[in-house]
């Protein structure tokens, strides 16, 4: 069975390698001068690809006045979801991440960003996406919800922070046999935090969850799809990790739709 290993194809998303990289990699070697040019003057985005066929050559956009795929509805917000911000805000932002991802933790203080130069406009959930290639992305997206179900809304984002911290990204950058000691930390029983995450309660959770935000739209991670809260419908996304001012204008294009 063929391995699938780390690739970022133009800069988007990680993902899944397919068997041609070796190819690619000297087509890459021999077009490195001719492209430098333009990779030096292009605003990127950076993310993690997720190919689910590892055959198959995923092809990335580099263009960020628009999202490289079309995204679509997702599964409603319910109480069963964690949302930063007011719940009652007219924009969703559901991010579709991965602990391990260099791309989502390098995320992390745009989206924080948003959330405060925003305010009540916009609110955030967040869906679990471990990508395959990412040893302990699978765990610890389990472990999340354990410390939800245990500990409630503010616990699971406390996590969700002390991970995207702590963690060195490189798909195992958070040692699983340090989660118990860090629900502790956080306040949530250890014993029946364990438990939950030994049991492996929360792994259909988490593949539901993958599986939604791919048939959203969801290539890699980290993807933000923005919906209206009231309706549920799909205004757009985010494809990638792009820099403050770009996801601004994606975040100011969907609010122009409610």
């Amino acid at each position: 069975m063929d391995t699938p290993t780390p690739v970022k194809p133009n800069g988007m998303f990680e993902g899944s390698s397919p068997k041609l990289t070796f190819i690619f990699g000297i087509i890459l070697g021999v077009a490195a001068t001719a492209v430098i040019g333009l990779v030096l003057v292009l605003p990127k985005a950076y993310g993690s690809t997720k190919n689910k066929t590892a055959d198959t050559t995923t092809t990335s956009n580099t263009n960020t006045t628009a999202p490289a795929q079309t995204f679509s509805d997702v599964k409603a917000v319910s109480d069963d979801d964690y949302i930063r911000g007011n719940k009652n805000a007219k924009l969703t932002l559901i991010e579709y991440s991965d602990y391990e991802c260099p791309f989502c933790k390098q995320f992390e203080p745009t989206i924080k960003q948003v959330m405060k130069d925003y305010g009540d406009q916009v609110r955030l959930v967040y869906r679990q996406f471990p990508l395959s290639f990412h040893a302990n992305a699978q765990k610890e997206s389990e472990a999340a919800l354990c410390i939800g179900k245990l500990g409630g809304n503010d616990k699971f984002w406390d996590f969700t922070d002390a991970i995207f911290e702590r963690t060195s990204s490189n798909g195992t950058g958070f040692a699983l046999d340090q989660l118990g000691p860090l629900a502790k930390e956080l306040g949530v029983n250890q014993t029946k935090f364990q438990a939950c995450l030994d049991s492996n309660e929360m792994a259909q959770v988490v593949k539901d969850q993958e599986a939604d935000g791919t048939a959203g739209g969801a290539q890699g991670t980290p993807s933000v799809i923005l919906v209206n809260s009231a309706t549920g419908k799909t205004l757009g996304g985010i494809p990638g990790a792009y820099p403050l001012d770009q996801v601004k204008t994606f975040i100011d294009d969907a609010l122009a739709k409610i």
